[in-house]
């Protein structure tokens, strides 16, 4: 009888059934379940882990050693390269001179020629050869590279790409205050230094002073026998300079209130005047093509700036070098040696009459302003920098404050207020005239800001001098996130309509 070899697998119980767990009592089956749950967990650690890495590290914690360590290794890398993106920004906004930066005989991006001639990889063409008779330069020189298309593209981009900053961020003016008082046009504003007081003359003959805070009338002068256009309150003296249409300039002792000297030798009509910020001059400017200057004690004409073969509409002074700036209906602008008496450049980008001039607070820059456009130059030199464009009407006057806000006053009553670094037009307004006034009486003769930069004082054709003031809500916002350290969400309440697709042709 053969003998049977039994299976190792038989004597192995089997795993009871599910009839058999639900025999059972329900002690035994949680004990059951919980023992297969823990063999499950065990397996599954032994097997799943991959004990011989580091366990995972949380993503804000690798973000933050990865910005530590790319700060300690390549902190002076980054500064640099901010630097030199700074750099180019500023250098978008300056004017390519006549004369090239790199090379001899090349002209990059003069104002005639907006293209520079490279080797298609950025670098200037060398055209010391082109100096040579007879010898041709190519109009698109390529490279070493053969890729043929690729270099005549970059040899024709300009020199300095279109660009357009984004405008800072301003806060809305209105108008506050309605002031009535003159009987003719209100042709001249001026605040006094102390910022309590400000000046005006109109076409009824009279100089008013008016308090700032409450613009109540303190005093009237009366002595001119036309109208006044011209008023100024000398900075470092007690005196108030006056001229009109009656070709007299006056000085006004605010001390007494009365004239003390007439600065005689116009033979016309006085348009406007300036007071040097530094010497005791005075510069006077006419509908005899002249700008004068005169000798502030003394009465004595130092120098008459002749070269304008129209009238001279405005006249603006400065410390240092040109310390004198006239504007024409000849469309031109010049800039005066003072010490020579004599005209140093000629700025002949207008197309039409130039009325106004503003010179910058803090910059070494000034604008002027005619029917075409309104135009920025950097001084000394009066190198072109951009151009505001689309107060389309005679333009008046123009005022810049501290903040960089230039505003422009037309004939038609319009208003147009710029941010002065980008050229961006972020408010509009629209005077009304005061009942009784005609519609053609809405024009804005002269303008000018109080010493801080927060009141603006206009002089208009209906006979009103009217103030205006940043909005008071945007104010109030900017006041309490300065306090919350978030002052960049005030641009979430008054946001500015600025669309960077558009981009801004310079235009000579």
């Amino acid at each position: 009888m053969a003998a049977t070899v039994s299976d190792p697998y038989e004597q192995i119980p089997a795993a009871p059934a599910d009839e058999e767990i639900e025999d059972r009592p329900e002690a035994d089956k949680k004990a059951l379940l919980n023992q297969v749950f823990r063999s499950l967990k065990r397996a599954q650690d032994l097997f799943y882990h991959d004990y011989t890495q580091p366990p995972p590290m949380p993503e804000e914690n690798d973000n933050l050693i990865r910005s530590i360590k790319r700060t300690h290794e390549y902190g002076s890398v980054i500064k640099k390269v901010e630097e030199a993106k700074k750099r180019r920004e500023n250098e978008m906004l300056a004017l390519p001179t006549s004369q090239p930066s790199v090379g001899a005989g090349s002209v990059i991006a003069a104002a005639g020629t907006p293209l520079a001639i490279t080797d298609g990889t950025g670098k200037l063409v060398n055209q010391q050869a082109s100096s040579q008779k007879g010898k041709l330069l190519p109009l698109v020189p390529l490279g070493s590279n053969q890729n043929g298309e690729d270099k005549t593209t970059r040899s024709l981009l300009p020199s300095k790409a279109p660009m357009m900053m984004k405008p800072k961020w301003h806060a809305p003016w209105e108008l506050y205050r309605v002031i009535s008082g003159h009987t003719g046009w209100v042709r001249a504003v001026d605040v006094e230094p102390q910022n309590q007081w400000f000046a005006t003359g109109g076409a009824d003959r009279i100089i008013k002073i008016w308090d700032l805070a409450s613009g109540g009338l303190k005093l009237s002068l009366t002595g001119h026998i036309s109208s006044v256009r011209a008023v100024k309150v000398s900075p470092r003296h007690p005196f108030l300079f006056s001229g009109g249409e009656d070709k007299q300039v006056k000085c006004w002792d605010l001390e007494y209130n009365k004239v003390i000297r007439h600065y005689h030798g116009h033979l016309s009509a006085i348009q406007a005047l300036s007071v040097h910020p530094s010497l005791d001059i005075l510069v006077t400017c006419a509908r005899d093509s002249t700008a004068r200057v005169w000798d502030m004690r003394t009465k004595a004409q130092v120098h008459c700036f002749a070269g304008h073969t129209n009238t001279v509409a405005d006249v603006v002074c400065q410390s240092v070098d040109p310390q004198v700036i006239t504007a024409s209906h000849d469309a031109t602008v010049r800039l005066w040696d003072l010490a020579a008496g004599r005209s140093m450049c000629t700025l002949t980008h207008h197309k039409k009459s130039v009325r106004a001039l503003t010179i910058h607070p803090r910059l070494n820059m000034f604008a002027s302003a005619s029917p075409d456009n309104i135009k920025q130059w950097k001084l000394p030199k009066g190198e072109f920098m951009q151009n505001l464009s689309g107060h389309n009407s005679i333009i008046n006057t123009l005022s810049t404050n501290d903040d960089g806000v230039v505003v422009s006053g037309a004939d038609n009553g319009s208003l147009c207020f710029w941010d002065w670094r980008s050229g961006f037009c972020f408010q509009k307004m629209q005077t009304k005239p005061q009942p009784g006034s005609i519609e053609s009486e809405a024009g804005i003769y002269a303008s000018c800001f109080d010493k801080t930069g927060l009141r603006f004082i206009t002089a208009e054709a209906d006979k009103t001098i009217k103030m205006y003031k940043p909005d008071d809500s945007a104010v109030r916002e900017i006041i309490i996130l300065l306090i919350c350290q978030e002052l960049f969400q005030t641009e979430e309440s008054h946001p500015i309509v600025w669309r960077p697709e558009i981009v801004k042709k310079k235009a000579y």
